[in-house]
């Protein structure tokens, strides 16, 4: 267990420097901006490079939800959820730690940009209401949910699972970043948020429910109608 929870826990730290990194600190950077898809990309890579480095010690759940959706679907212990999580946000935590310290020390740094928090209202990155983000959240989540569990079902083919994952995510970034800067991830969202202004804090209610409703429901429906009799 202590080798699992260390990989969620190095994993989720990845995730959280590498693709919040890449909002923070590239996307819009002069000339050579990444943009919404650079970053969607990073995010995507995150997951498959940690895949395939630690999904054989703990799954390379990274995400509250996943392991909450994974529990439902029966692919997971229910008693190690969450021990999971709280590995979860705090390498999050670490991550959003390491990217403040490398964002701050640029010259008129500031956290007005919302430091890649999640967000829905005037804090969406286009305006998107309550309504539209939560669905959006809780969709997303669902549909990532499906690709993990169906791309490690043992009927899928083997070796493949990792690059379904990322790309699936990050198709769920280029969808969903004009709407709530994306999350579908309890453990980033906490992360940013804690260094990020008071709306982050305030509004992150939304990106542990919708992500954990969206998971649960995905797990539910896979293991009724989907998983293997």
């Amino acid at each position: 267990m202590k080798a699992k929870l260390f990989s969620e826990f190095l994993g989720t730290f990845w995730l959280v420097l590498g693709g919040c990194g890449s909002a923070v600190l590239a996307a819009s950077y002069p000339e050579l901006g990444i943009g919404f898809t650079g970053v969607a990309l990073a995010f995507g890579l995150t997951v498959l490079t940690m895949a395939y480095a630690i999904g054989h010690i703990s799954g390379c759940h990274l995400n509250p939800a996943v392991s909450v959706g994974l529990a439902f679907a029966g692919r997971f212990n229910p008693k190690d959820v969450l021990p999971y999580i709280i590995s979860q946000v705090l390498g999050g935590l670490l991550g959003a730690y390491i990217l403040f310290v490398i964002a701050s020390g640029k010259i008129n740094f500031t956290l007005s940009g919302g430091f890649a928090s999640n967000g829905y209202g005037i804090h969406s990155p286009d305006g998107y209401s309550l309504v539209a983000g939560f669905i959006c959240e809780f969709v997303l989540s669902m549909m990532f949910l499906f690709i993990i569990i169906g791309s490690t079902d043992e009927r899928a083919p083997k070796g493949f699972a990792p690059i379904a994952i990322g790309l699936g995510l990050t198709l769920i970034h280029l969808i969903s970043i004009p709407v709530t800067n994306t999350s579908v991830n309890p453990a980033r969202s906490t992360a940013v948020a804690l260094f990020a202004n008071n709306w982050a804090k305030e509004q992150l209610w939304l990106f542990w429910l919708a992500p954990i409703l969206g998971a649960a429901f995905a797990g539910v429906v896979y293991k009724a109608v989907l998983s293997k009799k």
